[in-house]
This record gives C-alpha cells, structure tokens and sequence, in this order.
C-alpha cells in the first residue's frame, strides 16, 4: 500500500467546534471579558477535572441527561466526561466545605460534554461560563439581586445594549398549582407553560385542558401567565389574584424583594422584567429563576440563566447548602451570534508589531524583539526568505498595524525603521523611542 494509500482523511468529529485563528481571537475575547466581568464581583476561580469517578458524577443524574454522558473505563476505574459545571462544584463544596469559606462565590469557565445528537448550533463538547454563590444554612435574597447586576454588566460590557433579564420565581409557581389542587400535575403543567412562546397561549390553554384541567383551573392559570404590564403593575395584579397560600405568598414577597435590590444596583428597568411564563428547571430550581433574551433576536432563545436552588449538595453531604448562579453558553452563544451576523471576526493579529530584515539581518531582529517583549510588546519576526515585499503582504494579511524594517543601515546606525501599515507613514527611531510609540 502506497503513503498515499495510508493517508487518512483530516475531519472534526460532528458536534465539536473548531474556529479560524480570527474567529478563535473574537472567541477568547468574549470569554475573558465574561471573566473579567466575574472577577469583578468577587467571585472565585474554578477549575474543576474534565473526568470524574461516574459513581460521584451520576450521583444525581437520570433520565435524558444519564444517557448523554460520555461514560467509559480505564482498568478498573468507572469514568465519566462532566456534562455540566454544576455538579462538579457540589462536589467540590462537600469535599473542601471545612476549607471554604461561605458565602463561597466562584466562577468556572470550561468545556462539558454531552453525548447528545449533533445539531446546527448545538454541540457534544461546548464551553459553560458559570457563576455560583453558596451559602452555609442560608443565604440572602440580595444575592438573588445581584445576579441580574452580574448578567447586566457582562453583556454591556460584551458591547449589547438591548436585552431583557427576565425574571419569576419558582414558589409563586409551585403555590398557585398548590392553592388549585395540581401540585401533582405541577412538573406536567410547567412543561407546557414553558412552551408558550413556540406554541401561544391558545394551544398552552388546550394542551392543559387535554390533561384534565377543568375550565376554572385553566382559566386561572392562562389569567396568571397573561397578566402583562409594567413591573410594578405585574406585582400589584399578583397581589390582587388573593392567592391564599403560604408558599405563594413566600415567593412574591421574595420577588418583590428581588426588584427592590435590583433597581439599588442601578439595572435600568428597560433591562429586566417579571416574565410569569418562565419556569425553568423544573424540579431543581426552588425561588428565583432568571432568563436573558437579546431584544431584537428572541428566536436565539435564553442567551443566560440560571436560578436559586435549596440544596446544591444533597447527594455529598447532609449539610444543606443554598444557592444561586447562572450559566452562559459560550460555544452555542458564539455560534449564533455569528451565525446571525451579530458579531462578525475580522482578520487580526496577536502581535502589535512584525519585525522584517531586509537580507540576513537576523541577530539584530532577534535582540530588538526580545528587549520589545521585555517591555510587554507583542512582537512577531518574519525570519522566512522570501521577497520583501511578499513580507509586507504578510503583515497586510495578518492586519498587523505597525512594521520594523531592519536593513544594513539600520544595523550599522542602530535606527530601527518604523511603518504605520494603516497610514504608510515611516519614520527612523531608537528603539527606546520606538518602544515609546508601541507602548502608547
């Protein structure tokens, strides 16, 4: 068999994401400017393995989630790929909860894989921005409101403008199906409020009539999740249902809660809402839920949610841990923003400045580059022989904004030759005024 024979064919596996070097620029941007925006409310990194024990990763799975796993073995050990961040960090409190301390706020940007089917935009392997804050016994419900301030800043700072946190909570939920008589039907009846947005109102109100409702407790219902308004005036219609039940009350007054916190952290109300229709996380959210939607692009779905849960730990230890967090979809986030022409990755070079000998002048390049990284200038050399000018198309290409041009003459009088690519301006410079000039 000839090598041309053995070659094998170069091809990424269905379900995984590999970006051009300008596209991988554009991603790591917005993934250090979601850490940024982490740090800067306190929280911790995180940095938990890719392969856990699959007796401690499953402890909790079931259902869709335990069939996607990426489950194997090595030898005797029982293996499995993490499929969220969550998880892993119940387990990082119960086994370090002695060395911690509470409130523990910290953050994990990394890859999770689930072996579920490949689709446009959906991937098996794809990064999970999280943040999480974990209180020992119980934690406040101002940190409920800061989660929207976190989610707030990040996408301002990621350049968006218009977009909506929404905002309910699961108790109003779960007390109004209580004070009806559904709370075994509850899980059924969230799923189909869920889909309000694909389906309408008129099909979610036929889907709960197929299910046994009668006509008073499907009308009750379609009220609740109609009621529309500002936020203040959604509260006071929630009032107004007269809802007597203890859970029910609990929730709209740690809502109201919530949006009073939320207008102290200075969120323009044009940025968040009280959408009722939200009712994510089924049977793992137990107060506050959060969805974030791009005004102009609803259809790309929830771009950031999460919520407040009772128990992160519960399968590890008997400790009750309370928390809140949230979680943004880097990989399928950055697909559709790309994909819709939200965002779009220009050519860009990582260096600021490419250093081109004219002939051989290689010693005098190398030393000017290492005393330019010395003083944290990113620099590249173009040691390849060819053309000067096939250089300078390099640069072009790579939209590096500034050249040295190192000749004879500049080794002989120790002037580097300086060239602005945007402009074509060139000037003759030390390479202490050159430094200077890159590092204004």
């Amino acid at each position: 068999m000839s090598k041309e024979e053995n070659k094998v064919e170069p091809r990424t596996l269905p379900g995984f994401m590999e970006l051009l070097p300008n596209e991988q620029i554009l991603f790591n941007k917005i993934k250090k400017t979601i850490q940024e925006s982490y740090e800067m409310y306190g929280f911790l990194p995180l940095d938990t393995p890719v392969i856990e024990d699959a007796k401690v990763l499953l402890a909790k799975a079931g259902g869709e989630t335990e069939k996607q796993i990426y489950r194997f073995t090595k030898g005797e050990n029982d293996l499995s790929l993490r499929f969220d961040l969550t998880v892993p960090l119940a387990k990082y409190v119960a086994q370090y909860y002695n060395q911690l301390s509470f409130p523990f706020k910290r953050y994990q940007i990394g890859k999770v894989y689930r072996g579920e089917k490949a689709q446009r935009g959906r991937y098996r392997e794809f990064y999970q921005c999280d943040v999480d804050i974990i209180g020992d016994g119980q934690l406040s419900i101002i940190n409920d409101a800061e989660i929207p301030s976190i989610i707030y800043h990040t996408f301002k700072k990621l350049g968006f403008d218009e977009f909506t946190i929404c905002i309910n909570n699961r108790k109003i939920l779960n007390g109004l199906f209580a004070s009806l008589q559904l709370e075994e039907n509850s899980q059924l009846i969230l799923r189909i409020i869920d889909k309000i947005d694909k389906i309408g109102a008129e099909e979610v109100a036929k889907e709960l009539k197929e299910i046994k409702l009668s006509e008073e407790q499907t009308q009750t219902i379609m009220k609740f999740i109609k009621i529309e308004g500002k936020t203040d005036s959604k509260i006071e219609q929630l009032e107004k249902l007269n809802i007597q039940n203890e859970t029910f009350i609990t929730g709209l007054e740690e809502l109201k809660q919530v949006i009073k916190y939320i207008r102290i952290f200075e969120i323009p109300e044009e940025n968040f809402t009280i959408d009722l229709t939200i009712a994510r996380g089924l049977d793992y959210y137990t107060g506050t839920v959060y969805e974030t939607f791009l005004n102009q692009y609803r259809k790309l779905g929830s771009i950031c949610s999460g919520g407040r849960y009772d128990n992160l730990a519960e399968y590890y230890t008997d400790k009750k841990l309370p928390g809140v967090g949230i979680s943004i979809g880097l990989s399928r986030l950055f697909f559709q923003l790309m994909d819709n022409n939200i965002i779009s990755a220009e050519n860009e070079a990582m260096a600021e400045v490419l250093i081109i000998p004219m002939e051989d002048q290689y010693e005098m390049c190398v030393e000017v580059a290492t005393k330019l990284r010395e003083k944290g200038i990113k620099v590249q050399i173009n040691v390849e022989d060819k053309k000067v000018k096939n250089k300078f198309k390099y640069a072009d290409k790579l939209k590096v904004k500034k050249v040295i041009v190192i000749g004879e003459e500049e080794v002989q009088t120790g002037l580097l030759t300086l060239k602005n690519m945007e402009t074509g301006e060139q000037e003759k410079l030390t390479i202490e005024k050159v430094i200077a000039k890159l590092q204004k």
